[in-house]
């Protein structure tokens, strides 16, 4: 038995894996209420061991969603992504009609921040009848896939990571170039290492992605470009995935130094309603 499925036995709650490797879902537990320490740190456990856990019927406000998320660290706020009036930490993810989903690459969240996030708590106001699920990777998996070779070559690496797909937003909606500048000096190109490994589990995973992560460092950018590619493709194998599918209520809490995503938006026009509170990491080592 592994240490994941005997702590699962040991839990107070009830922890279903969706995968041999990542993603469970989670029953018997009411996330509107604070938590002791030692749920607390149960709860912690499995969010170590399964990258992704999942809740159902999870009938919360946004006070509540908040308080849930704080109790595993303190809250960011994204400049660029569309907030929910009067709560600057929540996002609100809306698709419908007339803004289809978009969110559709495998990534992992913020990693242009110095200091990229823990993990997001993500709520689902409202669904379609059928799609939108989400899928979610190993990367400690994808890592442990990679042929020895490749890992020699990205052993020590750095690559960059920017937030040039909101730039181009931000100019699509009229900012200024001096407006844009003063957010690039906010937030500075930041180098990360290629393999990051886990601050609390020490266990390696791949850590770079196809929305934030530009070049390698010290590669001529042919080769830069391939390598990535081929890490890149390691999300994409169904082996490393587990996959949601979303009702109303339903909460997905992210590991997301352990693991990608990637938000199916096969839905349109159905409506995808969505808010999302992310809990602050440390700096990638």
């Amino acid at each position: 038995m592994s240490q994941a499925a005997r702590a699962a036995e040991a839990a107070p709650f009830s922890i279903a894996p969706l995968t041999p490797t990542i993603g469970a879902e989670i029953s018997g537990i009411d996330l509107s209420k604070p938590m002791t320490a030692g749920l607390l740190a149960v709860l912690r456990q499995a969010l170590l061991d399964w990258k992704v856990i999942f809740f159902r019927d999870q009938d919360i406000t946004t006070d509540e969603h908040l308080a849930f998320a704080r109790q595993f660290g303190e809250l960011e706020v994204h400049p660029f992504a569309p907030q929910k009036p009067g709560y600057p930490e929540v996002l609100a993810i809306t698709h419908d009609r007339d803004s289809k989903g978009r969110e559709n690459v495998w990534h992992s969240d913020v990693t242009w921040r110095l200091c990229p996030s823990l993990g997001s708590v993500l709520r689902a106001l409202e669904v379609p009848e059928v799609g939108g699920d989400t899928l979610f990777s190993d990367m400690y998996a994808a890592y442990d896939g990679l042929s020895d070779d490749v890992k020699e070559r990205i052993d020590g690496a750095i690559a960059i990571h920017d937030f040039a797909h909101f730039r181009k937003m931000m100019r699509n909606r009229g900012m200024s170039e001096a407006e844009i500048e003063e957010m690039n000096k906010m937030y500075p190109m930041a180098e990360h290492p290629v393999v990051r490994t886990h601050p609390e589990t020490g266990r390696k995973g791949i850590y770079v992605n196809t929305a934030f992560t530009q070049y390698i460092v010290g590669m001529e950018r042919a080769e830069s470009d391939a390598l990535l590619a081929h890490l890149y493709a390691q999300a994409a194998i169904p082996e490393y995935q587990c996959r949601f599918r979303w009702q109303k209520n339903s909460i997905a809490f992210w590991d997301n130094r352990a693991c990608q995503h990637y938000a199916v938006s096969d839905y349109w026009p159905a409506v995808r309603r969505m808010e999302r509170v992310t809990i602050i990491g440390d700096r990638p080592r």
